[in-house]
């Protein structure tokens, strides 16, 4: 039986897991090798790795986290999770099982892309959820907010330090008084029409057509897609979950702790807010937070 499982191997994982393997805990990381950033070709603002590559990012981890010797990585799919007498079971899609004491869930969530012709080839290029990951490789050109939310009003106020933009209400999400105002004083067009298809040999963006027929020419849009855990993991075992603004996030204390003993969670199936950085840190506390919760039953 290892001391800890930590499910999911991408920044929250692999950093929980390094607080671990450097705390001497036998530790098993369980990665499916599919993380949210595999759409990305870069990762930014990510202090130390800017412009660099999100896989090569891991492999470099993984290379670094292998060097302790109470360290295994496992590729391979969660799929499902219980508690037992000592600990928590992991099932594994190969039909096999894994045991620990205690465990780390950074499993990430999955994006649901508003249903328009066009979006999902260009995810992670040139349609976009965060202007600070990826706003300044899309700068000086004209750029969209297609909202999916009554927060999208947030997003768009944010847009216009990289490039003109215009906001898509798509007919439901209509800016209030307030909005308007901030669009007003940051230049934003606000456009009714919805946009029905993004145009051009993805995973470029030359335009969208709205529901009229008129193109708009844009180099990139931004959006919020509705997301939701990766994994039923945390439901299976019964932890709380809060609504965020595009989805449910598992609920946790400052330390990373979910409302099930013995289990923590980390990363974006953690938090409202999406980012490398954040999601890094958040695996830091996990880690910390179940080595020292370790220490505390073991010293009575």
């Amino acid at each position: 039986m290892y001391d800890v499982i930590v499910v999911g191997g991408s920044f929250a994982g692999l950093s929980a897991a390094l607080q671990l393997a450097r705390a001497r805990q036998h530790v098993l990381v369980i990665d499916a090798g599919l993380p949210r950033n595999r759409f990305a070709d870069a990762a930014h603002g990510f202090l130390g790795q800017d412009g660099r590559p999100p896989a090569v990012i891991m492999r470099e981890a993984n290379c670094q986290l292998q060097r302790y010797p109470t360290v295994e990585i496992l590729m391979g799919e969660a799929r499902n999770a219980a508690a037992i007498e000592d600990g928590f079971a992991i099932g594994l899609a190969s039909g096999s099982e894994r045991r620990a004491r205690r465990l780390v869930l950074a499993t990430g969530v999955s994006d649901q892309l508003p249903a328009i012709p066009g979006m999902t080839e260009r995810w992670g290029a040139t349609v976009l959820h965060c202007p600070y990951c990826h706003g300044y490789e899309v700068r000086d050109h004209p750029l969209g907010v297609i909202a999916t939310q009554a927060l999208s009003a947030h997003q768009a106020v944010l847009i216009p330090d990289w490039g003109p933009t215009t906001y898509f209400t798509q007919g439901q999400f209509e800016p209030d008084a307030a909005d308007l105002r901030a669009f007003a004083a940051r230049g934003i067009i606000v456009e009714r029409t919805p946009v029905v298809e993004l145009l051009g040999e993805a995973p470029a963006l030359d335009g969208v057509r709205l529901a009229d027929g008129r193109v708009v020419e844009l180099a990139a849009v931004f959006t919020a897609p509705r997301t939701r855990p990766a994994t039923p993991l945390a439901s299976e075992l019964g932890c709380a979950h809060e609504d965020g603004p595009t989805g449910p996030y598992v609920k946790i204390d400052q330390g990373g702790a979910t409302t099930v003993s013995g289990v923590w969670a980390a990363g974006d199936a953690a938090m409202p807010m999406h980012n490398a950085t954040l999601a890094s840190a958040a695996g830091v506390l996990a880690g910390v937070g179940a080595h020292q919760a370790w220490v505390r039953a073991t010293a009575v």
